[in-house]
């Protein structure tokens, strides 16, 4: 998580208050990806995983700052869901229109969730629990429909799998979701095996973005041969080793930006779209900032045996 000037310090709370009652002006900071399936998709995210009582704040400050994309889930171990809906209520009446949002949820297995707070019948089959989390997700973030709907992790038993897949695309079907995804998949044989199977296609694939997994290179190669979005998440958390290396922080000094903005941007430029989560106004402004600039091809080349 990045650090630095949080939202909530004191002497500038006030004064961060009365920005973020302004008018939001409805022109995206940045640039969007075009799916296949013809939806946009910012090329950065914000994520609120672990902001509890400071979400419906933080996504606010995002969406004020010029943030359109935000990924949450309906899984309130880890997310407050309602308070992402809130603020995104806020946003729309403030003057931004839900076509320039980008919003994706998650429906979580049970085996992800605290089990005295479920947002569906914990006994039911995995269909049931499927639809009844989306019918909570819209609920909570007041939307018609989301733009994602992500599979929190796989599911090991195949026929529980395959039926939470095919209730998934029903959703698609239905309208309730524009695309549908899954997150914390690591296994490129299962991965393309879904792919292989499935009747509507996993859109997007989140995955934890770092050294142990080998920076997923296998899987990111056929995330750009079969037109998946890759987002990356935990990007800088679980990457000081990248951070400070010599070569990136040599980057940094001549471009006269922060490593965390090189890093995001390389990512950018090699089709991956981060989240970040910061809780900083000055790194909201910082993770912006990395698209005006780029990278010439020598620096990526420079960067890429770096992550594998």
């Amino acid at each position: 998580m990045q650090t630095g000037d949080s939202v909530f310090a004191s002497k500038t709370r006030t004064s961060g208050n009365r920005a973020q009652n302004r008018l939001m002006v409805d022109l995206p900071k940045i640039p969007n990806v075009i799916t296949p399936q013809g939806v946009a998709m910012p090329q950065m995210l914000y994520g609120t995983a672990w902001k509890r009582e400071r979400t419906t704040m933080l996504v606010t400050a995002a969406l004020a700052a010029g943030f359109r994309g935000i990924d949450t889930a309906c899984q309130p171990k880890h997310y407050a869901q309602a308070a992402v809906g809130a603020a995104l209520v806020d946003a729309v009446e403030r003057g931004l229109s839900r076509a320039s949002l980008y919003v994706q949820t998650k429906f979580t297995p049970l085996a992800g969730h605290d089990l005295v707070n479920v947002p569906y019948a914990a006994e039911a089959r995995p269909a049931a629990q499927v639809r009844q989390s989306m019918e909570t997700s819209l609920a909570q973030l007041q939307v018609d429909y989301v733009d994602a709907l992500l599979l929190h992790s796989p599911l090991l038993n195949e026929t529980e799998m395959a039926e939470v897949w095919q209730t998934m695309e029903t959703l698609c079907d239905a309208g309730d979701t524009r695309l549908i995804g899954i997150s914390n998949c690591t296994d490129l044989h299962w991965f393309a095996a879904l792919f292989a199977r499935a009747r509507i296609k996993p859109a997007v694939l989140q995955n934890r973005f770092h050294a142990r997994t080998g920076y997923d290179v296998a899987l990111r190669a056929f995330c750009r041969q079969h037109g998946v979005v890759y987002q990356s998440f935990w990007t800088l958390t679980a990457n000081p080793q990248l951070l400070g290396h010599a070569r990136l922080r040599a980057l940094a000094a001549r471009y006269r930006r922060s490593p965390a903005q090189i890093l995001f941007r390389y990512l950018t430029q090699m089709e991956i779209v981060p989240l970040t989560g910061t809780q900083s106004r000055l790194h909201l402004r910082e993770d912006l900032e990395i698209f005006d600039f780029a990278l010439t091809p020598a620096d990526i080349a420079g960067l890429s045996p770096l992550l594998r």
